[in-house]
């Protein structure tokens, strides 16, 4: 089965620690043997081949920069203190994509519009997996990178986001931690003034708005206020963490309002948003899949369908290898939840739409045509 992925931070992770996407996961973790990374960010997930081997075909593929405020070091780079350097990072970001796009055509491609979605989807299913063959480049096929603004702050102005739709991005997360739009991460607090005007000009352009990390007060006024399409790219239950309280995670509140407007939820397998209390560190078998198929479960329990569910893994963002289930070895490992969805009863259509079918019906729905 074909799988979305609704979040990773690739370009943030080449910028930061010189991944090359385009080698293995293995290979990668092989050559930062020695170097700190692992320490900042756990082992790589990712890789070119894994994601072939995963059917990885699209994946929502983020700029990414942090408030200078949660730095958590010189290793740190990709770091803001204002909207000017917010928005010299995401354009870098923009550009990186862009050079794999030129150089690695054949193995990276931008996915703009729905002829550009037909036309990866159409590679892809021309051929069965074949994970013997999956290592060389010439048997595999594009993977299709699709831009999502994670965290606003790099548009100055609304008049802006023309430029970045020009630029490629079609989903915008006004939040990460609190903004100058509203709540956030760690950050509480409602939609500002120029949060309500931001979202007024996404909506005339078509962006997609992604509720991930905004503050529940914040959630509930755009599910009430923006025309466009509402869905969560990375995001876990808070129902089922029972003792947290993290903002970061998704009130049933939310959750059904996005079910509510048509949209999509897509969870997450870090251990720390599986597990109350788990943190990094802690061992990984704390922790194991069916742990993420009940997120993935519950948000098609509210639904009362398998058609608002999906995987936003944020691999590498963050996190890796030594904080997700023992079960992951890396992304070609989420073929794994075909079995796990079945044994749970999910019917091999349902398990389609979840592993990627669901985030391609959206799309079809926003992307321009040509």
């Amino acid at each position: 089965m074909l799988i979305v992925d609704a979040h990773q931070d690739l370009a943030w992770n080449i910028l930061t620690f010189g991944r090359d996407y385009t080698k293995s996961a293995l290979q990668i973790r092989q050559e930062e043997l020695g170097t700190p990374f692992a320490r900042y960010n756990d082992d790589t997930m990712l890789g070119w081949p894994e994601y072939q081997r995963g059917r990885v075909a699209l994946i929502f593929a983020t700029l990414f920069a942090a408030p200078a405020r949660f730095s958590t070091g010189d290793w740190d780079k990709q770091c803001y203190a204002d909207s000017l350097r917010a928005n010299q990072l995401y354009r870098a970001q923009v550009d990186v994509y862009e050079r794999l796009f030129d150089e690695h055509p054949e193995k990276f491609q931008s996915i703009r519009t729905q002829a550009d979605l037909d036309r990866l989807l159409q590679a892809w299913n021309a051929s069965p997996a074949n994970p013997a063959q999956t290592e060389t480049p010439q048997n595999g096929h594009p993977v299709g990178l699709i831009l999502l603004m994670e965290g606003a702050e790099a548009v100055r102005d609304p008049g802006e986001l023309e430029e970045w739709w020009e630029a490629g991005v079609r989903l915008i997360g006004p939040a990460w931690g609190g903004t100058r739009f509203c709540g956030g991460t760690r950050e509480p607090g409602p939609m500002t003034t120029e949060g309500f005007a931001l979202l007024e000009g996404m909506g005339a352009l078509g962006y997609s708005l992604d509720l991930s990390h905004m503050d529940e007060k914040a959630a509930l006024q755009a599910l009430d206020f923006y025309p466009g399409q509402i869905i969560a790219s990375h995001g876990n239950a808070l129902a089922l963490l029972k003792g947290s309280e993290s903002n970061r995670h998704l009130s049933d509140r939310v959750m059904q309002g996005i079910i509510e407007r048509g949209g999509m939820i897509g969870t997450v397998p870090f251990n720390a948003f599986l597990k109350a209390g788990w943190k990094r560190g802690d061992r990984r078998d704390e922790v194991n899949l069916e742990a993420w198929i009940s997120q993935i479960d519950y948000t098609c329990q509210i639904a009362g369908d398998a058609l608002h569910a999906g995987i936003g893994s944020d691999f590498d963002g963050g996190f890796g290898l030594q904080s997700v289930p023992t079960d992951l070895d890396t992304i070609a490992d989420l073929q794994k939840l075909v079995g796990l969805l079945s044994n749970k009863g999910y019917s091999m259509e349902d398990i389609a739409a979840i592993l990627g079918g669901n985030w391609v019906s959206r799309l079809r729905q926003v992307l321009p045509k040509n």
